[in-house]
């Protein structure tokens, strides 16, 4: 991925997916963006909801091997049709497929992967992230949210880099990128990387970098942004 921020200025392509740099990117083009930056041979866990679309973008010759929360190492894209198989779901319960050499292990041992240190990436949703890298993705103070916090915080402490997909602004135009996470917190000084409709930012111990925009200038987003951006 380039790191001048002035460079995306055409349409590219990741994985096969056309990736315009003219417009804010759909949640497929996004996928296939993070899916480009994940190192070959990285275990990885995506989380639930958006992260999961990253499956369906991996090259198979990336060697990438995915994780998941409820007990599976070499989950594959997505299930369709035939292929759909009721026990064998990613943690959000979407249906999945399974590589050659999937391996399938207890709750506890999954965790216990989480925890040690031994995952190399994951990728995350979030409700805001500050710009020192501190996570907030469980709890917004609404009656239905969910009630506990409870693998992100272990993948986020756990894993060795902390990738965040989300959009860049609320429904309301408020901004999840922010100079202090006013929700409660899953993880402190976790993200190293975040990624958006609009933007994609590296957050280095010097402050956050942009590192590629779509569909907004870098002068656009310190106008909507709190933050300092290098």
């Amino acid at each position: 991925m380039s790191t001048d921020a002035t460079a995306a200025t055409g349409p590219s392509t990741t994985g096969g997916v056309p990736v315009a740099a003219d417009r804010p990117l759909g949640v497929d083009e996004l996928a296939a963006v993070i899916a480009r930056d994940i190192p070959a041979g990285a275990f990885v866990n995506l989380g639930i909801g958006q992260p999961t679309r990253i499956a369906d973008h991996l090259p198979a010759d990336l060697g990438v091997v995915l994780h998941t929360e409820n007990g599976m190492l070499g989950m594959g894209p997505k299930a369709e049709g035939d292929l759909i198989d009721p026990d064998l779901t990613n943690a959000g319960k979407v249906p999945v497929t399974e590589l050659p050499g999937a391996a399938y292990f207890h709750h506890a041992d999954s965790f216990a992967m989480m925890r040690g240190g031994h995952l190399d990436v994951c990728v995350l949703g979030a409700y805001q992230v500050s710009e020192r890298g501190d996570l907030a993705n469980w709890h917004t103070g609404k009656p239905d949210d969910i009630p506990a916090v409870g693998g992100a915080m272990d993948l986020a402490i756990g894993a060795k880099d902390v990738y965040v997909m989300m959009t860049l602004f609320t429904k309301s135009g408020a901004p999840k990128l922010v100079p202090r996470c006013t929700y409660p917190l899953t993880g402190v000084a976790c993200v190293s990387r975040v990624y958006t409709e609009v933007a994609t930012f590296d957050l280095r111990p010097d402050g956050v970098h942009v590192l590629r925009t779509y569909g907004l200038t870098v002068d656009e987003l310190r106008a909507r942004l709190d933050i300092e951006l290098h």
